[in-house]
C-alpha cells in the first residue's frame, strides 16, 4: 500500500468512515437480480431462481462450457414483492444431473453459479455449527481447528465478582467465582443465560431428532477424537458453564456474566476489564431448568463418555425449579437495577416481562424427564394460550410444545390432553405456509413484511424448524419442502441479494458486527456465521439504502441492527441445515 493511500484512509476513519466502508466487498461475477440459493440444490430437490427484473420468456440452465442442459419457462409471481415489483420465478426441479451450473436469461444475463449434487448443504450444516467454536471463551483457538481465524484464549472467567445486584448472605457482594467456558453470545464478549438456554436447547434438539445424522458430523474440534458426537461436545462447553451460573446455596440462576460496559472493538485476549455475575432473575432460571431437564435426558445415553452428568443436569434443573416457584415474578429490568447497585451495568438486557411461556417449557421439560404431576400441572394451565415463532430469547412456549409433541406417545396414556400438542403444532405450522407460493420470492419468510424486525434470519431458520417437526410428525412434505425454501430464502433467494452465512455463496457478508471478525486483521470473516438479516428499525443509526422491509439490510461492521451475528440466530440455522441434510434422501 503506498503512502498516500495509507494517509487517505487513516484521514477517512478520523473522519469516522467504517473499515468495511473502506474496504468494500468487490461485487462478484454474476446477476445480481438473479436470485437463488448461492450455494446450490440437491438432485431431488425443488430448485429455484427468482429474477427481480425480467419480462415473459424462457431461461435455460447452462454448464461451465455455456451449454445449454435444460430450459424453461418463467412465470410471473402472483403477489408483487414488498417493493412493488413482480417477480419472474424460474422452476427448473425437473433438472437433476449433477455438475456445476448458472441460470441465463436473456436480457438478464447469468446467475451466480451454483451445484447440483448429493449433500450439497453439507460445508454450510457443518460451518454452522463450528461457528460454535470460534465463538468460545476460556480458551485459545489453535491454528489445527480454527485455521486463518486462530487466535489467543479470552476471558478466563475464573475470577468473577458478584455483582452487589446479585449477593447473598452465603455470596456476598465482592465474592469472587469461577464461571469458565460458555460461548462467546454475539458480536460482543458477554455470556447470557437466557439466549444460551435457548441456542443450547436448539443445538440439543438438533441431536435428539437427528441421532445417527449427527454422529457422522465430524466438525475438527479439540474433542473431536473422543467418543462423543461433536455437536454434543460443543454443546458440553457452554452446558458447563451455564451449570456455574447457579447459586449452590438456593438453586437460583444468576441473569448473564457480564462486562459493565462493552468492549471496544478488540480481540478477546486484549478484553481484560472486571466481570460480574448479575441478578438472578426467574426467566434466566426457568430456561436453565428447561435446558437442564432437556440436556439430562440426552446425556443419560452416555454414561460411560459424562458419568453422572445426566444426574446433575437433573439435580440442578429441580432445584432451579424450586427456586423460581418461591421467586415466580423476578424481573430482570436493568434500568431499576441501575438506579440502585453500582457499578451500572450496560451491556444487554435480555429483559422478559411475561414469563407464562418459561414455565411451559420448564414444566415441559421436567415433566417429560420425570413424569411428576407438579410440572404437569404448569403445561395443563399455560397450553391454551397463544404460541409464535421463537424470534427471541423472550419467546419460548413452542420449544415445550416440541418436546411435549414428540414425546406425547411416551405419557398420553395418563394425560391424554398432551396428545392436542401435536394437533396444535401441525395447524400452526399450517397457518405459516398457507398462501406461502404466491408471494414474490416462493416461501414462507417473504409471506409478510411485520417479519423483518432484528435478527430476521433467525426467525426464518425457526420458521424453518417448526415445518421440520411438523414434517417429523406428519411425514407431509409440503412442510419438508418449505423449510428447504426458507434455508434458500437464507443462502441467496432474497430480495437483498445476499447469502447471509458468512463464507457461503458468492455475495456473503464480508463485515458483520462481530468483533473478532473485525480485529483479527483477516480480510475474511470467521466462517459459517449467521447475519441478523433485514431489519428496517435502524435502532444503530447507520442509514440504509432501502428501508423496504426485505431488502432492509447493510453490509456495515457499524450495522448492529442488521449485520450483527448472535448464537440464538445461528442455532436454529444449524438445526435447519443439518435436518435438510439428513432429510435430503426424502425431499
Amino acid at each position: 500500500m503506498n503512502h498516500k493511500r495509507l494517509i487517505t484512509i487513516l484521514l477517512l476513519l478520523t473522519a469516522g468512515f467504517s473499515r468495511s466502508q473502506l474496504f468494500a466487498q468487490t461485487e462478484p461475477a454474476g446477476n445480481a437480480n438473479i436470485r437463488l440459493n448461492q450455494t446450490g440444490f440437491y438432485p431431488n430437490g425443488a430448485k429455484i431462481a427468482i429474477l427481480t427484473n425480467a419480462k415473459p420468456g424462457k431461461f435455460y440452465i447452462q454448464n461451465g462450457n455455456k451449454k445449454i442442459v435444460f430450459t424453461g419457462e418463467l412465470k410471473q409471481s402472483s403477489q408483487p414483492a414488498f417493493l412493488g415489483n413482480y417477480t419472474f420465478i424460474a422452476d427448473f426441479s425437473a433438472f437433476s444431473k449433477p455438475g456445476k451450473y448458472m441460470v441465463y436469461v436473456p436480457g438478464s444475463g447469468y446467475s451466480y453459479p451454483f451445484s447440483i449434487r448429493p449433500s450439497v448443504l453439507k460445508p454450510v450444516a457443518d460451518a454452522s455449527i463450528k461457528a460454535f467454536y470460534f465463538q468460545r471463551a476460556s480458551i485459545a483457538l489453535d491454528e489445527k481447528y480454527a485455521g486463518k481465524w486462530h487466535r489467543a484464549e479470552g476471558h478466563p472467567d475464573n475470577k468473577v465478582l458478584v455483582h452487589p445486584s446479585a449477593a447473598s448472605n452465603k455470596r456476598p457482594a465482592g465474592t469472587v467465582i469461577s464461571s469458565p467456558r460458555a460461548w462467546y453470545d454475539a458480536g460482543d464478549y458477554n455470556k447470557y443465560i437466557v439466549n444460551s438456554g435457548i441456542s443450547t436447547a436448539t443445538l440439543l434438539s438438533l441431536y435428539e431428532d437427528f441421532p445417527a445424522y449427527m454422529k457422522t458430523v465430524q466438525l475438527n474440534i479439540p474433542e473431536s477424537s473422543n467418543q462423543l458426537p461433536d455437536v454434543l461436545d460443543e454443546i458440553l462447553w457452554n452446558l458447563r458453564w451455564m451449570l456455574t451460573m447457579q447459586d449452590p446455596n438456593d438453586g437460583g440462576i444468576y441473569h448473564k456474566l457480564t462486562n459493565a460496559n462493552f468492549d471496544k472493538i478488540l480481540m478477546p485476549d486484549k478484553a481484560n476489564t472486571t466481570r460480574y455475575v448479575v441478578q438472578k432473575s426467574t426467566a434466566a432460571t426457568l430456561d436453565f431448568a428447561a435446558v437442564m431437564a432437556q440436556a439430562s435426558r440426552i446425556f443419560k445415553k452416555f454414561p460411560g463418555q459424562v458419568p453422572g452428568l445426566s444426574d446433575s443436569c437433573l439435580n440442578a434443573a429441580e432445584q432451579a425449579w424450586q427456586w423460581a416457584v418461591k421467586n415466580p415474578t423476578v424481573i430482570y429490568d436493568q434500568d431499576v437495577m441501575n438506579k440502585t447497585f453500582s457499578p451500572k451495568i450496560i451491556t444487554g438486557a435480555y429483559g422478559d416481562k411475561y414469563l407464562s411461556d418459561e414455565w411451559f417449557w420448564a414444566g415441559a421439560e421436567l415433566f417429560v424427564a420425570t413424569d411428576k404431576d407438579e410440572y404437569y400441572h404448569k403445561i395443563k394451565t399455560g397450553k391454551n394460550n397463544g404460541i409464535s415463532i421463537p424470534a427471541s430469547w423472550a419467546q419460548v412456549k413452542l420449544l415445550g410444545i416440541y418436546t411435549l409433541a414428540q414425546h406425547a406417545g411416551l405419557q398420553t396414556a395418563s394425560n391424554p390432553q398432551l396428545a392436542e400438542m401435536k394437533e396444535l403444532l401441525l395447524s400452526f405450522a399450517d397457518n405459516l405456509i398457507e398462501a406461502a407460493g404466491n408471494n414474490a420470492y416462493q416461501t414462507v419468510m417473504t409471506k409478510a413484511p411485520a417479519k423483518f424486525q432484528w435478527g430476521s434470519n433467525g426467525d426464518a431458520a425457526n420458521q424453518g424448524i417448526l415445518l421440520i417437526k411438523a414434517y417429523q410428525l406428519s411425514h407431509n412434505k409440503k412442510y419438508l419442502n418449505y423449510a428447504l425454501s426458507n434455508l434458500d430464502y437464507i443462502l441467496g433467494r432474497n430480495a437483498a441479494g445476499y447469502s447471509y452465512v458468512t463464507g457461503y455463496g458468492s455475495k456473503t457478508p464480508m463485515h458483520p458486527h462481530h468483533r473478532p471478525s473485525i480485529a483479527d486483521r483477516v480480510t475474511e470473516p470467521v466462517p459459517g456465521l449467521l447475519s441478523g438479516g433485514p431489519n428496517p428499525g435502524m435502532q444503530d443509526g447507520v442509514k440504509l439504502a432501502s428501508v423496504v422491509p426485505d431488502k432492509a439490510f447493510i453490509d456495515d461492521d457499524r450495522s448492529y441492527a442488521t449485520n450483527e451475528v448472535a448464537i440464538n440466530w445461528n442455532a436454529p440455522l444449524a438445526y435447519l441445515a443439518n435436518a435438510i441434510e439428513a432429510l435430503q434422501k426424502e425431499l
